[in-house]
């Protein structure tokens, strides 16, 4: 059913109701104002005939029969449209309009009552007039008056009625025009979205504003829902193709260690008498081959989890414990490392903390790699600086190296996936995550000599502070390929701050 068809219907119904309560209420209020106009008329004209009617009663008992009757005439024309009853000492006088049959009038009524006779309702008063009534207080005389409040509250309930009737139609037939004409922008809106399929089709909802809130209000819905499922669509995209370039990347990552495990075992199983010497080199290499293998998959399943992270996995933390704690597990792992740390409590930021956490330890780990000095022990500085305000205020995490350095024509590329140097034992993916979580938290990463001359690299580590964070850099609007892009779709410098 159409919504102009339900409006009418609704209006059809709910003004007759509103009509008749209505008129009920006036049937109510227009019978309690005829029955104390009635009431008060006779009370009114009792006054005139009561003062009649002793007027006679002082008469009708003497010889003055010219006096006796000019009275009893005033008494009967100040009845006039009222029946009265008067009885008298030697008689009963009967004027005006009377019952029929005559009813059994009420001994005692100072106020109207209503009594019925042949189906008639008369109001009934009674007064006593004269001095032996008065004495003994009993009424002989009495005032009647045809009861014509029902017949005209008939015609009320009968206009009433009508009105109603009436009005159920017009209200029916002008709701349905109104309501016809009111939802014309809906039924605009219902046309243009009814084509919008969004498996087959890229066109989008077009909405000019109507100036009808609902409308408008749902075309804004209609409109978000479609741009969500947009986003949606893309991020499972996304994931697929961060599931495909896992599998590919992983099988031919994996395919060289692999291989190589599988020739050293076999020398184990083709030499059983292998020369100790030689046999210790072989288990060297296969448990070299199965760090770099499992260390493979492990950075994957890093890079992967940022290219796919939602912006309910972020929450305010503490970079400097999270640096300690960093610190920490370096000096347990490696007790050859030398680390100096200085950092600021209360430096917070918005974060990924498994994200961050993986971007710190594979600074620290690329320090204590790379960073050795002539001496062979790697020692690293780390200093966590606080953001010194203004509305980019930024936390700098600084880590400095002993080691040859970076030319600068080779800075850029060892973020790409896969770099590694001639010597490096890693993955090649380690700086690449550093690279990843600085993007995806909205900052980025520097490299650059030591500023002290020495020999060494330093890393800095650039992080929005608390409630700084660019929108730019919010998850829905940031494109995450870090696992999936090529070379050749490597993004600028990830050392160079975006802009």
């Amino acid at each position: 059913m159409k919504l102009s068809t339900r409006i009418a219907l609704a209006v059809g119904v709910s003004v007759p109701v509103l009509v008749l309560a209505s008129g009920w209420l006036l049937l109510h209020l227009v019978s309690s104002d005829l029955r104390t106009h009635q009431n008060d008329q006779l009370r009114a004209r009792a006054t005139v005939v009561a003062q009649n009617a002793k007027a006679y009663l002082d008469v009708a008992g003497t010889d003055h029969p010219l006096l006796k009757q000019v009275r009893r005439r005033r008494l009967i024309n100040s009845a006039r449209d009222v029946g009265v009853r008067l009885k008298g000492p030697q008689e009963t006088i009967s004027a005006g309009p009377q019952p029929d049959p005559d009813p059994t009038l009420p001994r005692n009524a100072p106020t109207p009552v209503t009594v019925t006779s042949g189906g008639k309702d008369w109001l009934v008063l009674s007064l006593p007039v004269g001095a032996a009534a008065k004495e003994s207080n009993t009424p002989n005389l009495w005032l009647l008056s045809p009861d014509t409040a029902e017949d005209e509250l008939a015609l009320v309930r009968q206009r009433v009625l009508t009105g109603a009737l009436v009005a159920a139609a017009l209200a029916g037939a002008t709701a349905w025009a109104v309501a016809a004409r009111a939802v014309l922008p809906l039924r605009r809106l219902q046309r243009r979205t009814s084509g919008l399929d969004p498996r087959t089709s890229t066109v989008r909802l077009e909405h000019t504003p109507t100036r009808v809130t609902e409308v408008d209000d749902l075309a804004y819905t209609v409109q978000t829902v479609l741009a969500r499922y947009d986003e949606q669509v893309a991020r499972t995209g996304e994931a697929l193709a961060t599931a495909r370039a896992f599998a590919a990347t992983a099988s031919h990552e994996l395919r060289t260690p692999l291989m190589s495990m599988r020739t050293n075992l076999d020398i184990l199983t083709d030499h059983p008498g292998l020369d100790p010497e030689d046999r210790a080199e072989v288990l060297g290499d296969l448990g070299r081959e199965h760090a770099r293998l499992l260390g493979l998959l492990v950075m994957l399943k890093a890079l992967a989890q940022g290219d796919l992270i939602e912006a309910d996995a972020f929450s305010p933390l503490d970079l400097g414990e999270l640096v300690e704690a960093s610190v920490s597990d370096l000096r347990r792992t490696r007790p050859d490392a030398e680390v100096s740390v200085r950092t600021t409590a209360g430096v917070r930021v918005d974060g990924w903390e498994q994200g961050l956490r993986s971007a710190v330890d594979n600074l620290l780990t690329n320090a204590w790699t790379h960073g050795r000095a002539e001496d062979g022990v790697a020692r690293i500085e780390v200093t966590l600086r606080p953001p010194l305000g203004g509305r980019e205020a930024t936390a700098v995490l600084v880590v400095d190296d002993h080691g040859r350095g970076i030319p600068p024509e080779s800075r850029e590329e060892i973020f790409q996936r896969f770099h590694r140097g001639p010597d490096s034992p890693g993955s090649g993916l380690g700086l690449t995550l550093v690279a990843q979580q600085a993007a995806l938290h909205g900052g980025h990463i520097t490299v650059s000599d030591r500023p002290d001359g020495r020999p060494g690299t330093r890393f800095e580590l650039h992080l929005p502070a608390t409630g700084v964070q660019d929108m730019e850099y919010t998850l829905p609007l940031l494109h995450r390929d870090w696992l999936t892009r090529t070379p050749e779709q490597a993004p600028p410098g990830p050392f160079t701050k975006r802009t």
